[in-house]
């Protein structure tokens, strides 16, 4: 079995676990997001923000996250991780404890977590590549609503355009372009003349 198999066979009981690091505008300061995304849903735990990412801070945050996954935690019994030395045995203990594996990728292979550095990608491109970060405080409140964002409201093409966990109902748009009337619509178009459409250039979240 390939690896890429391995993946997909797995993926409604795996989590993958990784870091991204932003650069502060002002400070100049150097800090490491930890986050952990279920690959199944691709609901994603913003799990924490520090400038020194040691080996108890990291094994601290995946204990807070066993602890709010609760009874959920109970369906996962992988999590994929790179070699990071943050990644200590006492953080793969933690997650043994509850019957979740680790699973190291090779070495110098970070497209083996490819969930993951997607979604860094993702938050890089949508995100923080698009403001300038003041800050430690300031980065944890960005990323806490892009979490809310990502999770809540944001259309994944994996899931045929649905978010991992809707915050709200979606919308039927078969039954709203059935109820529109014809006739109203022709009227419109030959009473306006051309149709010059104006683009909002304006930011995107």
């Amino acid at each position: 079995m390939s690896w890429r198999q391995f993946l997909q066979a797995q993926a409604a009981t795996m989590l993958a676990a990784d870091f991204f690091h932003i650069d502060c505008a002002v400070t100049l300061q150097r800090l490491y997001c930890l986050f952990v995304i279920e690959v199944g849903s691709r609901y994603v735990h913003i799990l924490g923000v520090t400038a020194h990412p040691d080996g108890p801070w990291t094994t601290q945050q995946i204990r807070n996250l066993l602890m709010d996954l609760g009874e959920h935690a109970a369906d996962f019994r992988l999590l994929v991780r790179d070699r990071a030395g943050q990644f200590t045995d006492s953080f793969d203990a933690v997650l043994a404890s509850a019957g979740i594996r680790a699973v190291m990728i090779p070495p110098r292979g970070p497209r083996a977590n490819a969930f993951a550095e997607r979604f860094v990608l993702t938050a890089r491109t949508e995100v923080t590549d698009r403001m300038l970060i003041l800050g430690e405080r300031h980065l944890r409140a960005i990323l806490t609503e892009y979490e809310s964002h990502y999770n809540g409201r944001r259309p994944h093409r994996s899931r045929q355009l649905r978010p991992p966990q809707p915050d709200h109902p979606a919308s039927d748009l078969s039954a709203s372009g059935s109820s529109a009337d014809p006739s109203s619509a022709g009227s419109s178009k030959s009473t306006s003349g051309p149709h010059n459409p104006q683009v909002n250039y304006g930011s995107r979240v």
